[in-house]
């Protein structure tokens, strides 16, 4: 008995080297061997193949031999058959093995059978409460097939759930941290956008850094990161994110392309600025001149009502007069001297033109897909929200200031209010398939 009991502890730290290799790989080797690193996981997996191999007939049990085996052919992203049959064996032959339905849901995750890997997690739990599972678990519910957006809703607050209950059984868990981050970047675009749970996502993420140093290594994590720094117009910090994420995934094009499109949008935009959206001066002229006091609509007329439900007189100010942060009781009025839009259509960026000759940008988010701006529309902003923007980034430095806009609603257009089909949610990238 103590022999076989060797056996399958000389089986399990085979495999959990295999692991340990994969997951603390930029401890042994620089990140510019990032590129490498998924062929010589594969060679360390083939090498550990054979060592497994050696202990089939050590091992009397067999499920547990069919686990480890099946386990050290998981270690890789793809999809592996053999994985599936090895796993579906063991859990056949002990179907209270948490650790082989966590090692199934996972192939079948990655075979593209979001339906039946859940199915494996919460039958892990049946079993036994563990963070793998319970982590899993909040990943593959914000990819199962729904019916409706109500359903999506629902099963994002579960993700959240199932990622703080991980948390919560293993706080030096930087795995779960990182998954909970995601979990609440779903949320955060789910919600309304408050800045709670952006800033909970944000927490997560450098929780997950520092209780574990792996996670810095994590191509995903800074990437996903990113993607919320972008939409918070944290420009400097997403470029950095789109970068160190290309630089620890070399083989995925996503960050690399996600960094250049920043980098030329913000390029196009800087220029627009400068140039007051090339509008020649005797136009511009002209149109300035043709605002009214009407343009401001209900910002105008003491209607107005402020986010506290009162009825306000607002203040007409010129852009120069707008100071970082939100313009409590102002207005500003201009004219629409260009558009410009990212390839994910948020935000909604237009160069705003008022009669003293400040250009700056305006960035609208949750519109619908067919709102928009023309050129010489009049666009009044109440209460706006500045930000200044200095950006240096290999070399390219943007220096700007934008307006932001939660969304069309509170825009007014030509004197007029917009409706309430102007307004959509917007969609969120991020990679959920390495969490």
């Amino acid at each position: 008995m103590e022999e076989e009991a060797e056996s399958e502890r000389g089986l399990q730290e085979l495999v959990d080297q295999l692991y340990h290799f994969r997951d603390h790989y930029f401890e042994t080797h620089s990140v510019d061997d990032a590129g490498k690193k998924q062929q010589d996981v594969a060679d360390e997996m083939a090498k550990t193949l054979l060592q497994v191999k050696r202990y089939e007939d050590c091992v009397k049990n067999k499920s547990l031999y069919l686990l480890q085996k099946g386990k050290a052919l998981n270690v890789t992203p793809e999809y592996s058959q053999e994985a599936e049959e090895a796993l579906a064996k063991a859990v056949k032959l002990n179907p209270t093995l948490v650790d082989a339905w966590n090692q199934l849901g996972e192939v079948y995750w990655k075979k593209g059978d979001i339906t039946t890997a859940r199915t494996c997690f919460l039958g892990a739990l049946n079993h036994c409460k563990n963070k793998v599972s319970l982590r899993n678990l909040s990943m593959v519910l914000r990819q199962v097939p729904c019916e409706d957006e109500e359903e999506r809703s629902q099963n994002v607050m579960e993700s959240v759930k199932h990622a703080k209950e991980a948390v919560q059984m293993e706080v030096k868990d930087g795995t779960s941290w990182y998954i909970l981050g995601n979990a609440y970047l779903s949320l955060f675009f789910r919600s309304g956008q408050p800045t709670k749970i952006s800033q909970q996502a944000l927490n997560s993420y450098a929780r997950a850094e520092k209780v574990d140093p792996t996670a810095t290594c994590n191509g995903d994590l800074h990437l996903n990161r990113a993607t919320l720094y972008t939409y918070e117009q944290n420009y400097t910090e997403a470029l950095r994110g789109f970068a160190k994420a290309a630089q620890l995934d070399p083989a995925c094009p996503e960050p690399s392309a996600r960094e250049q499109q920043l980098l030329d949008f913000l390029g196009k935009l800087n220029t627009l600025l400068t140039n007051k959206g090339k509008v020649k001066a005797k136009k511009l002229q002209s149109m300035l001149g043709s605002m009214k006091p009407s343009h401001l609509g209900p910002c105008g007329d003491g209607k107005y009502q402020a986010s506290t439900g009162k009825k306000v007189v607002l203040e007409q100010k010129p852009l120069s007069a707008m100071v970082p942060g939100i313009n409590t009781g102002a207005v500003v009025l201009g004219k629409v001297v260009f558009s410009l839009t990212t390839e994910e259509k948020i935000p909604f960026t237009f160069g705003l033109v008022d009669s003293e000759g400040s250009c700056y940008a305006v960035m609208v988010y949750n519109l619908a897909d067919h709102w928009g701006v023309l050129i010489g529309d009049s666009v009044a902003i109440p209460e706006p929200h500045l930000k200044q923007h200095e950006i240096e980034h290999k070399g390219q430095t943007f220096s700007f200031r934008s307006l932001r806009v939660e969304t069309p609603l509170l825009l007014v257009v030509n004197g007029k209010a917009q409706g309430a089909n102007s307004q959509a949610a917007p969609k969120v990238m991020y990679r959920p398939q390495s969490e």
